[in-house]
C-alpha cells in the first residue's frame, strides 16, 4: 500500500510521462475549467471516478464523502460542503450533467445498517452517524424487506443513488435547469467485485451499462 513517499515517486512518473503527454491539454487548463459533468462519488479509495471512467484531465467537476450522499436544500448554520460544490458546478460551469456515482462494499452503507443493527447505540458515531442519518428512512424500509444481509447491503447501496437525487431536487437551481433542458441528473453503481458499471434509468432500476 502506497504512503506519502510512494506518492511523490508516483507524481515524478505524472510529470514524466502523464503530464508530458498531455502538456496541451494541461496549457488549455491553465486558465480556466470547463467540464461537463460533475460526479457525485463515495471518498473511498477504490472508486476514483477519473479512473473508472478514463477520464482525462478537466473533464470531470468531482465531490466526493461518504457514501456519496447529497443533503438535501437548507440555509442557516453548518459548513455546506457538497452543497457549495453543487451550486458552483451547477450555476457557475453550468455543467450539463450531474451524476451520483455510488459503488459496492460501501463502509458509509455498512454505518447506516450497523449503528441501527449492531447493538451500538445510535448517535455514537459522531460526524459519521449524522451523516449516513440521511439513509435513516431507506434503511428501516430496506431492513423490514431484506434483513440485514448481503442483499440488503446491495439495495442500500443503489438506494444512496436515489436519495442523492431527490435531495438534488431540492435545490432550487435544479428543477430550474431540468425543466428547461439544460441539466440532467443520472444515477450509476460501481460494483467493486467484478468492475461492472450499472447505469439507472428513468424508473430508478440499474442495468449494466
Amino acid at each position: 500500500m502506497a504512503d506519502f513517499a510512494d506518492l511523490i515517486t508516483g507524481y515524478h512518473r505524472f510529470r514524466e510521462n502523464g503530464w508530458s503527454r498531455q502538456h496541451e491539454r494541461w496549457a488549455q487548463l491553465r486558465e480556466a475549467q470547463s467540464p461537463r459533468v460533475m460526479v457525485i462519488a463515495c471518498s473511498d479509495s477504490r472508486v476514483d471516478p477519473a479512473q473508472i471512467f478514463d477520464a482525462s484531465p478537466g473533464e470531470i467537476f468531482s465531490v466526493r464523502n461518504i457514501a456519496n450522499l447529497v443533503p438535501p436544500f437548507e440555509l442557516g448554520g453548518g459548513r455546506h460542503g457538497v452543497s457549495a460544490a453543487l451550486e458552483f458546478a451547477v450555476t457557475q460551469l453550468e455543467v450539463p450533467e450531474v451524476v451520483v456515482l455510488g459503488h459496492g462494499s460501501c463502509g458509509g452503507v455498512a454505518a447506516a445498517l450497523s449503528k441501527r443493527f449492531d447493538g451500538a447505540a445510535p448517535g455514537n458515531g459522531g460526524f459519521i452517524d449524522h451523516w449516513v442519518d440521511m439513509l435513516d428512512e431507506a434503511r428501516d424500509r430496506i431492513v423490514a424487506e431484506y434483513g440485514t444481509g448481503a442483499e440488503a447491503i446491495r439495495a442500500l447501496e443503489l438506494e444512496t443513488v436515489r436519495v442523492s437525487l431527490r435531495n438534488l431536487r431540492t435545490f432550487p437551481c435544479i428543477p430550474e435547469r431540468e425543466a428547461a433542458g439544460t441539466l440532467k441528473l443520472r444515477g450509476a453503481y460501481f460494483a467493486i467485485a467484478d468492475g461492472v458499471l450499472h447505469v439507472m434509468d428513468d424508473d430508478g432500476n440499474f442495468a449494466p451499462a
